[in-house]
């Protein structure tokens, strides 16, 4: 069924992702109402037809309205897109319960958000983590869209994939319908645990990846082949968690949800997560802070969110409850949480994940790992 103009579209999240999906909906005749938690930022979307903070340089077309009004956004839709960071989307989640629309199931949900949720019940997926709070209706029929996908590129028309993934066969093609488009190609799949758990990891291993570029600019240890190197390793490390929590198709992370999102992430100079780890090099962002609470706790003022920050800490959680080695992601957690310094760490990453390729497992410095310690230690007394 393809919609139409009579179709009434929520979106909750007026950041980068929100606005630039807001807007390639509205470029399609579609009604778009977008909450913006910031009062100011929904002014300037109505008022000027832009959203500087989050997509700057974008002209926004006139079907896109904002409100600071969460509920008057998601009141009687027939669809409702959340692309809020995932610190706010439950306590977002349980303010619309109260909408009929929403008590009855009548509206589509669409998730955007990447990461894992902590609650009551242990950390979860965030389909799952919903699926506690709203009515039943909606257990097995969420939508979780995903791909690579950077919003400033996707509201310039740049031909981007997405994937629809749903148990709902059924929405998963309403979705796959409502956002295709000239631009997005969008493709359905059924693996909801594999598109996300794609999704979430992929901003781990781009901090990583970010921390490397940058200090590829001051050794020549370093290189694109090692970055290749900790991107393939990182798919790995995503697979392993992918399987053992329950991905149900192998091929999600052959494809744009897996190694394509991740490749854009760590790639892509608009990424937040890779530009977050080339800032805690080039910055020393995260010195000031004593663990990786702290570090989530001051997201905010980072002036951006990176996602694989408060990923970082559930994911780590959930490798050490399956007994999983994940050098990547294990290395992240301990640069963020101070446990160790970034120049030495990465060397530590990039010795498991070679001592793992020859059959060996990992018991302490390699030569490699001596040498990298040397032009580390160079490294922080230059500055």
């Amino acid at each position: 069924m393809l919609e139409s103009s009579g179709t009434r579209i929520g979106i909750l999240g007026a950041g980068a992702w929100g606005t630039a999906i807001g807007k390639v909906l509205a470029e399609k005749g579609l009604p778009v109402d977008i909450w913006s938690f910031e009062q100011p930022v929904a002014a300037e979307i109505n008022q000027r037809h832009t959203n500087e903070r989050y997509l700057p340089g974008v002209m926004l077309p006139p079907l896109l309205r904002a409100s600071p009004d969460l509920m008057s956004v998601a009141d009687d839709r027939d669809h409702l897109l959340i692309a809020i960071p995932s610190l706010y989307v439950l306590s977002s989640i349980k303010q619309i319960l109260g909408c009929v629309n929403i008590r009855e199931g009548r509206t589509i949900i669409s998730i955007l958000t990447k990461g894992f949720i902590e609650t009551p019940s242990g950390i979860r997926l965030i389909t799952e983590a919903m699926e506690d709070y709203l009515p039943g209706m909606y257990r097995g029929k969420l939508v979780y869209v995903s791909g690579p996908s950077q919003a400033i590129e996707v509201s310039q028309g740049k031909i981007t994939g997405l994937i629809s993934a749903s148990r709902s066969g059924r929405n998963s093609i309403r979705v796959r319908e409502l956002l295709s488009g000239e631009s997005l190609v969008v493709f359905s799949s059924l693996d909801v645990r594999g598109v996300q758990i794609s999704a979430a990891l992929k901003n781990v291993i781009a901090l990583a990846f970010g921390m490397l570029d940058a200090l590829k600019e001051s050794t020549d240890q370093f290189g694109d082949n090692t970055e290749s190197l900790l991107l393939a390793a990182g798919l790995n490390e995503i697979q392993v968690l992918g399987r053992a929590m329950g991905a149900t198709h192998p091929e999600t992370f052959t494809s744009i949800a897996g190694v394509g999102d991740l490749d854009v992430t760590c790639r892509s100079v608009h990424g937040r997560n890779r530009r977050f780890g080339r800032e805690i090099i080039l910055k020393k962002l995260i010195e000031h802070c004593r663990s990786i609470d702290e570090v989530i706790a001051g997201l905010p003022s980072f002036g951006y969110i990176a996602e694989g920050v408060v990923t970082a800490k559930w994911v780590s959680s959930l490798a050490a409850q399956r007994k999983l080695v994940l050098p990547i992601i294990e290395g992240v957690y301990r640069i963020l949480n101070r446990e160790a310094e970034p120049l030495t760490e990465l060397g530590t990453m990039l010795d498991r994940i070679i001592s793992r390729s020859r059959g060996r497992r990992w018991r302490g410095p390699s030569a490699l790992l001596r040498g990298t310690a040397e032009w580390a230690s160079r490294l922080t007394h230059r500055g």
